[in-house]
């Protein structure tokens, strides 16, 4: 997660005394306005908690009022405090810091804390409406959802809730996986366009780990719906063959074996981005991206209308910078990474939920509703072209979004500059 801070507002209190707000963007988003002596009472906090010598340099307290040159000075000074906190393990991850920017997330959007109604979606269509707080954090929200479906506590960890934009010809964009220090509620309402909506998805790259959700009625539903909607919207590659196959299985209702014929297909378990254009290998490409299997995939159209493929393996990786559109991007890869590392060091993602369960993090209530079976495939495309494999010897990419917008709330963006490098680090490495 990018924490920046890449503007400042003069506003008024309720005094009528103006200071300077600074607009902590996440992933390219506004998440809140603070004022300095917010940030310094969170930094006083961390000393006290965690001592001197693992907290970052804070700016200090100035006895006159700052000039316009002070003030932007202060602001970048703020901004790497604040990317220092969020990139050290355990002040990053420390409740101290996440439940900070929960309750600036709430104030700045003027949110009081309330009873609600708020309704996360399915992959089958199916809405389910959970009863929570204004206040209530991501984990809080997806915990209500769990437990109205029915799925037991070891799955929880399996599973996470997303952004996503739909869009006028029935896709969507995924956004981002909402964070531990955000408010479900107020992310999704601060937006103020019914074409946002939250929606519960598989959080894991693995296929291993698909056999411990079928294990589960509940799951086995939740992955099989996902999977129908993946080959529906053509994120998973099938010939006709393989469609009538796959129809005739859930014609049968045979989930489980509809899924491990969807995991020997092409692009399973990946997500697809939105279509951006590409330098390479040519100016002016167009391209669709999608992650998955520890990988970016390319599918490259050449002006000559010529199709190519390519992918970069996250293994082989050693950096990547992103802008704006690409941020969902960069969280993919992270997270490609994070499972990586874990399964290296003999953890997993059950495991890491008993951890949870023992520290006292998860409180369930009685289950309420039980996931319905998503509807029959649609027919595959016939005019889907045949690809040739490009060169996964690539050194370097910028991708820009095929589409603009000029509203300040726009999430998407329209710009991704990428650089990748390939050598010194191997698949041993991670």
């Amino acid at each position: 997660m990018h924490f920046s801070i890449p503007e400042t507002e003069v506003r008024s209190d309720e005094n009528g005394s103006t200071y300077v707000a600074y607009n902590i963007h996440v992933n390219g988003v506004l998440h809140c306005r603070v004022r300095y002596s917010q940030l310094l009472g969170l930094h006083e906090q961390i000393k006290k908690e965690y001592g001197h010598n693992v907290v970052p340099a804070f700016p200090p307290k100035k006895i006159f009022t700052l000039t316009p040159a002070e003030v932007d000075q202060r602001r970048e000074q703020l901004e790497k405090y604040m990317q220092a906190v969020r990139q050290d393990p355990i002040l990053g991850s420390s409740e101290m810091f996440n439940s900070f920017l929960r309750k600036a997330q709430q104030e700045t959007q003027q949110i009081p804390t309330e009873e609600v109604q708020l309704e996360i979606y399915l992959f089958n269509g199916q809405k389910v409406k959970v009863n929570i707080l204004t206040s209530d954090q991501t984990e809080d929200v997806l915990e209500a959802v769990a437990s109205k479906l029915d799925l037991p506590d070891e799955l929880v960890g399996y599973f996470s809730l997303f952004l996503v934009q739909e869009r006028g010809d029935g896709g969507c964009t995924y956004v981002r996986k909402l964070q531990e220090f955000e408010l479900p509620y107020v992310s999704i309402t601060s937006l103020h366009s019914p074409d946002y909506r939250i929606v519960l998805r598989k959080s894991y790259w693995d296929t291993a780990y698909d056999s411990d959700v079928m294990d589960d009625r509940v799951g086995l539903n939740l992955l099989y719906a996902q999977t129908v909607s993946d080959v529906e919207r053509g994120w998973i590659l099938v010939n006709k063959e393989q469609h009538r196959q796959l129809k005739s299985l859930q014609e049968k209702g045979s989930k489980k074996e509809f899924i491990r014929l969807a995991q020997t297909l092409k692009y399973y378990g990946y997500i697809k981005f939105d279509p951006c254009i590409t330098d390479f290998p040519e100016k002016g490409c167009h391209v669709i991206v999608g992650a998955g299997n520890n990988e970016l995939n390319f599918h490259v159209k050449l002006p000559s209308d010529q199709m190519k493929e390519g992918s970069f393996k996250v293994t082989r990786m050693r950096c990547w910078r992103v802008t704006s559109s690409a941020i969902m991007m960069s969280i993919c890869l992270q997270s490609m990474v994070d499972e990586l590392m874990v399964k290296k060091s003999g953890g997993s993602i059950k495991k890491q939920m008993q951890k949870k369960r023992l520290n006292g993090s998860f409180q369930r209530s009685d289950s309420q509703q039980a996931v319905k079976s998503p509807p029959l495939l649609d027919s595959p495309d016939p005019s889907r072209e045949q690809v040739v494999k490009l060169s996964t010897k690539l050194s370097s990419v910028s991708l820009r979004g095929l589409s603009s917008s000029n509203s300040a709330s726009d999430i998407s963006g329209n710009d991704f500059h990428g650089n990748y490098a390939f050598e010194g680090i191997g698949d041993d490495d991670l």
